[in-house]
């Protein structure tokens, strides 16, 4: 069901109200309120809901018509409000809508189709104005939860970096410890290759300007320690005593036992 249109008619002159209500609930989709003075159109603005337009007569006992709608406008600024006038108050009329007080005016007596056509018109107006500030609420809305999203995000960001230099501190103090242990330590991939090693092993297996590190551990290791490796695919935990670089060193062979990392270390301890 299509929503009706309230319009709201003041006018001191039952004739003109008569007149204004049966063309328009005639000739369009409206539902029209009358009152005879400001007093009552002010009741029935008070405690009626969504009152689209006010056709007010220019002149009325209490106020004029001008002065009525000024004070509607300010308290129903939604309102769309039309003064009906005769042509010697033109001028007034003029000056009155360039300075906001009343939307349009319409003179007496009125040509039908022109009156219907300034009322639509205005209403047209009214719901392009009540489009575009929807859509500017809208906007303004989108453009706050953007902004929380935004500041949501440097916080995360914010986070996630302290936990990054936390982390990063705790691999360079894990490393530092590693480096000072008196042992040597490699850690090899799935792939077999070495991407980890401490101090003493880099000075144990130098393998050219990088060192160990991104080589395959079957270029940088000797065949002993290559094959003690291999022995872990059927052992669980391979040993064997090997001597490198004239050193004899006991070799120990684990897999890392933390679910969510794959591969395995190596150590050499230096025989006594």
């Amino acid at each position: 069901m299509v929503k009706m249109i309230k319009i709201l008619c003041v006018n001191n002159d039952r004739s003109v109200l008569n007149a204004l209500s049966s063309l328009l609930v005639e000739r369009g989709n409206y539902e029209i309120l009358v009152a005879e003075s400001a007093a009552a159109g002010f009741k029935i603005l008070e405690n009626e809901a969504d009152i689209h337009m006010v056709i007010a007569a220019l002149r009325t006992p209490e106020m004029s018509g001008v002065e009525f709608l000024r004070q509607a406008h300010e308290r129903w600024p939604e309102t769309m409000r039309i003064v009906l006038s005769d042509a010697a108050d033109t001028g007034a009329m003029v000056a009155a809508v360039n300075q906001g007080e009343i939307d349009k005016f319409i003179l007496q007596p009125w040509n039908d189709d022109e009156l219907l056509q300034t009322i639509s018109s205005a209403l047209d107006s009214q719901a392009l104005r009540f489009e575009n500030k929807q859509l500017s609420q809208k906007l303004q809305s989108i453009h706050i939860e953007l902004e929380q999203a935004h500041k949501s995000l440097e916080q995360q960001v914010a986070k996630r970096t302290e936990a990054l230099d936390i982390r990063n501190r705790i691999l360079q103090v894990s490393q530092g410890v590693l480096d000072v242990l008196p042992v040597v330590v490699f850690g090899i991939d799935p792939e077999d290759l070495i991407v980890h090693c401490n101090e003493y092993a880099r000075e144990l297996f130098p393998h050219g300007g990088m060192g160990p590190l991104g080589n395959e551990r079957k270029d940088v290791f000797p065949d002993e320690i290559n094959d003690l490796i291999d022995r872990l695919e059927t052992e669980r935990l391979p040993r064997a005593d090997i001597t490198v670089r004239k050193q004899m060193f006991r070799a120990e062979v684990r897999r890392l036992h933390d679910p969510r990392l794959q591969g395995i270390v190596l150590v050499l301890i230096p025989g006594l």
